[in-house]
């Protein structure tokens, strides 16, 4: 079997002779699969997941792929029908004035000068990137019959498959688009879903990235306050009251700055106050494979627990990759898929068939979970460094709560603090520092800073930075 048509030809075959097993039989191994149909692994993945994606067969990591249980009666579908009303809305009537600022973003894009230490980055230093593996998924995606051609507009088959299994729940490949990056995907999910002049409900504090997307939109960011559990459920409700917003953007896990995680019994309120106010979730889950080698089982997505549509699910490979590998997803059910769906085509067309093509390489790869779990025993280790680093020479920064995920701390600055002052001082003594107030929509409560130890080359640079910054405290604090 040739490798242009081998991924049709095998699930074809597969197919037919599906009958041959009672269901939840398994079917032959992967490794057999390759030496009788002589293909690729990952020819025999793809085909796998297309018969996946037709309810034909079960795929369970490390166990098989196994013959679909026969349905007896199709699951009950959620109550969409909210929806119109919801997307109908016209917003305020006054329009707020679009402003495109970009400085908040900047800040944890742009590389420092030579020497100093990158406390303010937002990404995964390269050393932490899986650079080889990315290079030869890349190589093998380009070789590829058809790589080149234009690909569906909704993204590759097999790709949404892998999103939708990473979502949990119900959820479908027909129910995912591929978008070019986190930051794109929720630009799209706000025009869709707020009109301009709209107020939107926001975390308070949040990424600077999202409050951005919501000003240049023509809308008007409301925040309501988190702490160590995520979101309050009773401001939610009264800022829906107020406001009457169509949508609230969240991030229920390891929250950026603050590295919350939503609290069980508040994710079913966040769910139940949206639904009632007719309002959708916009649910940023950016970095659930950034999670620490100490941490337990983490919750679901919100978008996993909702059949009726509440939430609409973004997700991303960028972060646990690099700032170049711009593939991500957005996952919805109901009316507003369709608006998605049209929104991203005028914006984008498509995603680069290539870049989806080595998207699937990557993560179809042996090298993808060794990847994840060097980055889980690193990230861990690197936390440790800097928050003993902090206690040691800064305890007068308060460090209320420490993540087990994602790659930054949100330590909060002694009253009085100048941040602007000290972000500067920092800079002058050699460490780049984010300040806090960009995270705010409103008037912030106290000042803070943001500081990662993903951007960084390893323990002994978390250790100095602290050491420089102690320097700048000195400076500023007195």
């Amino acid at each position: 079997m040739h490798e242009r048509s081998s991924v049709g030809e095998l699930a074809e075959r597969l197919r037919d002779e599906l009958d041959r097993y009672s269901p939840g039989g398994k079917l032959p191994s992967s490794r057999a699969l390759v030496e009788r149909f002589r293909v690729s692994p990952v020819t025999v993945s793809r085909a796998l997941a297309q018969l996946a994606s037709e309810g034909l067969v079960v795929t369970r990591p490390g166990a098989g792929a196994f013959r679909a249980p026969v349905r007896t009666a199709p699951a009950p579908a959620g109550d969409t029908s909210w929806q119109e009303v919801a997307l109908s809305a016209d917003g305020a009537a006054d329009l707020v004035p679009r402003s495109v600022d970009a400085s908040g973003v900047l800040v944890s894009l742009a590389a420092p000068p030579p020497g100093v230490i990158e406390f303010n980055g937002g990404y995964l230093h390269p050393s932490l990137q899986p650079e080889r593996a990315m290079a030869a998924a890349l190589s093998r995606a380009g070789r590829r019959p058809g790589a080149w051609g234009r690909p569906p507009m909704e993204g590759l088959p097999e790709l949404r498959e892998w999103f939708a299994r990473g979502i949990g729940g119900s959820f479908t490949a027909a129910e995912v688009l591929v978008t070019a990056g986190g930051q794109s995907a929720l630009t799209t999910a706000l025009r869709a879903l707020a009109p301009p002049g709209a107020p939107v409900l926001v975390e308070s504090p949040t990424y600077p990235g999202m409050l951005a997307i919501a000003r240049a939109a023509g809308l008007r960011p409301v925040p309501v306050p988190v702490d160590a559990d995520g979101v309050k459920p009773a401001l939610l409700a009264d800022a829906f009251r107020a406001s009457g917003a169509p949508a609230f953007v969240c991030q229920p896990l390891f929250q950026n700055p603050t590295g919350a995680v939503l609290a069980p019994e508040r994710r079913r309120e966040v769910l139940r106050i949206a639904r009632e106010a007719g309002a959708f979730v916009v649910e940023d889950d950016f970095v659930r494979r950034l999670v620490h080698e100490d941490a337990g089982p983490l919750p679901r997505p919100l978008a996993a627990d909702d059949p009726d549509g509440v939430v609409v699910h973004v997700c991303s490979l960028t972060k646990a990759t690099s700032p170049s590998f711009r593939v991500s997803a957005l996952a919805a059910r109901g009316p507003v898929l369709e608006r998605l769906r049209a929104i991203q085509v005028v914006d984008t067309f498509f995603v680069p068939r290539p870049l989806q093509e080595a998207a699937l390489e990557l993560v179809g790869s042996p090298a993808w979970p060794r990847h994840l779990r060097s980055v889980s025993a690193e990230l861990k280790a690197r936390r440790d460094v800097m928050t003993g680093a902090l206690a040691l020479h800064l305890p007068e920064l308060a460090l209320p709560h420490v993540p087990s995920g994602g790659y930054h701390l949100w330590p909060r600055l002694p009253d009085g603090t100048d941040e602007s002052g000290l972000v500067a001082a920092a800079l002058r003594a050699g460490v780049a520092l984010a300040p806090g107030r960009p995270y705010f929509s409103a008037e912030p409560p106290a000042a803070h800073i943001r500081l990662s130890f993903a951007a960084v080359a390893g323990t002994g640079e978390i250790a100095e930075g602290v050491r420089r910054l102690r320097t700048a405290c000195d400076e500023v604090l007195g």
